[in-house]
């Protein structure tokens, strides 16, 4: 048998790990290696000395660091994957009041950075706020006949974040439990399981790859959080590198904490495919039907209402009322042409930087469909790292090698021509575009490569018999067939540049604000009120693509009357 060929890929000798040199495969090896190269950057600074500095920080503040990031990754992960599984099973299996407007609804606090929504629930529990205040009123206390829990602590940033993040868990659950047969819940009731057995003795194994996923998604967030916990004064691995950077002036001290963040990341990968061994999950049966739906009444109709409600409630509805009537009572104060550049900053940058990803995320999944070897398969898994990886690594990654060069630059122009440029590549928004494509790249080649794999190969070779090249094949055919597609991905690269804050933070150029940075920094001034513009702001925009999401969950929700 002659060993297999593609259309566009000349005929020869095939080896397993053959990688063609073709101009769409070297493409796909730049892209690998420009994501790659701050990764590489940071692990290369783990050997370099620090003249005392990491020996200091192991000494004092490194064990704090260490202590509450475990503990944050934790408390965020339990109680995510509590609050998603549950969420998901409540919608799936039962049928309660309000359970359409749940199934979408779940998905709002996608829509709320964590930031925000401290900066939000400070302003309303903390002692002057509304709340606090109307306890004093209504039971006539002073300040001090009464505890309130401080919510400016290790334990109120779990919280608050849980109720953010669960959506990952909830999102990858539900769309586990519906692909589940119902010949496999039916064999748990023959043996006399009620509905809570078969959720922790079926469905809850069976779901276990979607659960650790969504977990480990929650968790990747909770590591490259920065805005929350640095406002709630918890010090972790991604405040230290920031205030080692530009409170100590150590980029390398800060380097070689940002590869011990990396750390985490990798353990956490590690240990979930350890975990999972050699063990699959599959269906025993090809015979699926509509799951059948237990009808909740009376007390327990509303307490699977309450359960859904409360983590909407507070992860999206109650911060977003808090900010508008902050806004609408205050506001920022450079609500005029300021702000307005704020916003333009933050537009331009998102909007750049997901046109670049949505392209660069075409170039990765068409090489591979025409260069489909484990050579290929593996510079895409390497390209679409970056979302793993926290965006103060990144950002240290990025900002280490153009420091160097902008430095190199200006050293020879000086000595030869006696001029100094300045700050070239790293005072500029260059590098924080190149920073959100490395962090996100990863969210446009998921959509975009989903899209291409449905275009059937029989097209490319009409195509081909047609006289049109790879490249006019990908023009003519396959991007108006990925055209939602890509502006899905395009959107969803958008909203997540304009929530990023750690990257944004380490990298902008001097007097470049953008709206995420604008709430931060009043915020950390305790304007709170102020700060609430920007972050309502940030919030609309977050509602696009918990829109597209609920849009896409309606249209892939099986069919009660289908049977395959």
């Amino acid at each position: 048998m002659s060993p297999p060929t593609h259309p566009f890929l000349p005929t020869g000798a095939f080896s397993r790990f053959r990688f063609s040199f073709s101009p769409w495969s070297v493409a796909l090896f730049g892209v690998a290696l420009a994501v790659a190269l701050p990764i590489l950057i940071v692990l290369g600074h783990v050997v370099v000395p620090t003249q005392g500095i990491w020996e200091h920080l192991a000494s004092t503040v490194l064990p704090r660091y260490l202590v509450n990031t475990l503990w944050l990754t934790v408390g965020v992960g339990l109680g995510t994957l509590v609050l998603g599984a549950g969420c998901a099973w409540l919608v799936v299996m039962c049928r309660f009041p309000g359970k359409r407007v749940f199934e979408w609804a779940l998905l709002l606090p996608l829509a709320v950075p964590t930031y925000v929504i401290a900066y939000a629930y400070t302003d309303f529990f903390q002692v002057a706020g509304p709340f606090q205040s109307a306890l004093r009123a209504w039971f006539d206390w002073q300040y001090g006949d009464y505890y309130f829990p401080n919510i400016r602590s290790l334990g109120g940033a779990a919280t608050l974040i849980t109720f953010v993040l669960y959506p990952y868990v909830y999102l990858l659950a539900r769309a586990s439990f519906l692909e589940q047969s119902v010949g496999m819940l039916d064999v748990g009731r023959t043996l006399g399981r009620g509905p809570w057995r078969l959720f922790f003795s079926v469905a809850l194994p069976l779901s276990r790859p979607a659960l650790v996923g969504g977990v480990a998604l929650a968790l990747m967030e909770t590591l490259n959080e920065f805005g929350a916990v640095q406002f709630f004064g918890v010090d972790t691995f991604t405040t230290g590198i920031y205030r080692t950077w530009f409170g100590l002036g150590e980029p390398v001290a800060a380097a070689q904490l940002a590869a011990c963040l990396l750390s985490f990341v990798i353990v956490l990968v590690l240990l979930e495919q350890f975990s999972r061994g050699k063990r699959r999950y599959f269906h025993a049966s090809s015979r699926y039907q509509a799951l059948p739906e237990y009808a909740l009444t009376g007390p327990r109709a509303v307490a699977a209402a309450l359960a859904c409600f409360v983590p909407v409630f507070i992860g999206f509805l109650l911060p977003s009322g808090i900010l508008l009537e902050l806004a609408l009572r205050q506001g920022d104060a450079l609500l005029g042409t300021r702000f307005l550049r704020f916003a333009l900053n933050s537009l331009g940058l998102a909007s750049i930087a997901a046109l670049i990803a949505v392209a660069l995320a075409v170039v990765l999944s068409y090489s591979v469909r025409l260069n489909d070897t484990p050579a290929a398969r593996l510079f895409t898994r390497v390209a679409a790292m970056g979302y793993a990886i926290p965006g103060s690594v990144v950002a240290v990654g990025i900002l280490i090698p153009f420091a160097w060069l902008d430095s190199t630059l200006n050293t020879w122009l000086h000595a030869r021509y006696g001029v100094i440029v300045g700050l070239v590549f790293s005072g500029t928004a260059f590098i924080l575009v190149y920073a959100y494509v490395v962090r996100f790249l990863a969210v446009s080649f998921n959509a975009v490569e989903a899209s291409l794999g449905k275009v059937t190969p029989s097209m490319d070779a009409a195509s081909r018999t047609l006289g049109h090249s790879a490249g006019s094949t990908l023009k003519r055919v396959h991007t108006p067939l990925m055209r939602s597609s890509l502006f899905a991905a395009g959107i969803l690269v958008f909203v997540d540049v304009m929530k990023e804050l750690p990257a944004t933070m380490i990298l902008r150029p001097f007097n470049f604000d953008t709206l995420a940075v604008r709430a931060h920094s009043l915020a950390s001034d305790e304007r709170l009120a102020e700060a609430s513009t920007a972050s309502l702001a940030i919030v609309l925009v977050g509602i696009v693509p918990v829109i597209l999401l609920s849009l896409a969950m309606r249209r892939a929700k099986p069919s009660r009357d289908t049977e395959k």
